[in-house]
């Protein structure tokens, strides 16, 4: 490996260990919404606790939209590296107050408020990270090889999914059900906020990126808010491309481990085993379907990944709802995982690719953030909804069907260049899509 890649390899490393960060907080407010519901949001049922506690994981999404915009108009202005740096510090906080918060018991109805509070703030430096990260990757990347690069910031997810799994594993074989409900949910929160002093001094020896140091123009926010306005179609696409990414991954990360104890009623053992093995395999996929995206261009993947997903999905959860056992459930994972991971290699490089190069993380965060608050991050909350509603607890492959069908129309509408085109080489990205 000679010093150049050596160099970007750092780079791609430092970048994005800060989405691992946030990502691993996500994930273990996830696994742990039962506990953190009786913890903060006490109910005459079990059902409505565990609802009230998805519901708070999915206002988290609410704020992104306007991170999005505030922060990735600062981003946009004053270079990828700043943005980064205020992105992960509004994050530390959020997880700090979700960690250390005494329950409802104890400080009443403040304790859902400030963990509320902290959700809110997480997600909105959740609205520009992933935007800011993507666009970093794709800066430093070599020519010819975007999707290899930017798939990374999808890929760093997958190791903090791959942690917080393991560690969920290791309290389940340690603690008793009762400890675990009683302060062991703390425990992976606490590790998390361990990991914040590193994670900020990799993020500070970041450098900024030459294409942005190059610019002579820096957007103000009203350029920029008028220059959204411009490109509310692309915007709007985009949208629809992040709803099948979103609602694919929430479901196969964040919502297995309640899916498969509160609806399969598997053991919790069994839960983070098939969501281990699915970060592992969202790990594998990512970044070789990013490098097959850079080989044959994106919208062949785009394209066949959204059918399997409309066709496949009811059907795979109707036969896991059937006979439920530990590997029907890790077969339908894995599947899933396969379809999510092979769209989201060629998807998030595609995205950054039809967006103005002014605004380029402004409206990458902000079609990526209105995907995730409108569909992705209340996936759990709206899968447990429907199955109490329909008492069919294959339904959550419908709201797969919905997210599939979503991208498979902007596959369909949109036109992304080629990645060997000359106008992929020389990075003039589109203002509109179909040009």
């Amino acid at each position: 490996m000679d010093s150049g890649a050596r160099a970007r390899l750092g780079r791609i490393v430092r970048v994005a260990s800060g989405n691992f960060l946030e990502m691993y907080d996500f994930m273990v407010f996830g696994y742990y919404a039962a506990a953190i519901g009786a913890a903060f949001f006490p109910a005459a049922s079990a059902s409505l606790s565990l609802l009230l506690a998805l519901a708070t994981f999915g206002a988290g999404f609410l704020m992104r939209p306007l991170g999005a915009i505030v922060l990735g108009a600062y981003a946009d202005r004053h270079g990828r590296r700043a943005g980064l740096l205020l992105t992960l510090s509004l994050m530390s906080v959020g997880i700090l107050l979700t960690a250390v918060t005494p329950g409802y018991a104890r400080l009443g109805v403040a304790a859902p408020l400030l963990v509320l509070g902290g959700r809110l703030l997480q997600g909105l430096s959740a609205g520009m990270e992933l935007g800011g990260v993507s666009v970093y990757l794709a800066e430093i990347a070599p020519p010819g090889a975007k999707g290899f690069y930017v798939s990374w910031q999808s890929a760093s997810q997958q190791v903090a999914v791959m942690f917080a799994a393991a560690v969920g594993l290791i309290l389940s074989r340690e603690l008793t059900a009762a400890q675990l409900a009683d302060w062991g949910w703390r425990v992976p929160l606490l590790l998390g906020c361990l990991i914040i002093p590193v994670v900020l001094w990799l993020r500070r020896s970041l450098e900024e990126t030459a294409e942005f140091s190059a610019r002579t123009h820096r957007p103000t926010l009203a350029q920029l808010l008028r220059s959204l306005a411009q490109s509310a179609r692309v915007v709007a696409l985009g949208v629809l491309m992040v709803t099948m990414t979103t609602v694919s991954f929430y479901m196969i990360t964040a919502y297995t481990p309640t899916f498969g104890t509160a609806v399969l009623h598997l053991g919790s053992l069994d839960s983070f085993l098939a969501t281990l093995a699915v970060g592992a395999s969202n790990l594998l996929w990512l970044p070789t379907m990013g490098a097959l995206s850079d080989r044959i261009g994106r919208r062949p993947l785009l394209l066949a990944c959204t059918v399997l997903m409309l066709l496949s999905a009811y059907p795979v959860l109707l036969w896991l709802v059937g006979s439920p056992s530990l590997p029907r459930l890790l077969a339908t994972e894995l599947w899933l995982s396969f379809l999510y991971a092979s769209y989201n290699g060629a998807m998030v490089v595609c995205l950054i690719e039809i967006m103005p190069g002014e605004l380029r993380t402004t409206g990458f965060a902000l079609a990526y953030s209105l995907a995730t608050s409108l569909f992705g991050g209340f996936t759990p909350a709206i899968c447990t909804w429907l199955i109490q509603q329909t008492h069919n607890r294959a339904v959550p492959g419908l709201w797969l069907s919905f997210a599939a069908l979503c991208g498979l129309i902007a596959a369909l509408v949109l036109r992304a260049p080629d990645p060997g085109s000359p106008r992929h080489k020389t990075d003039r990205l589109p203002s509109s899509p179909g040009r």
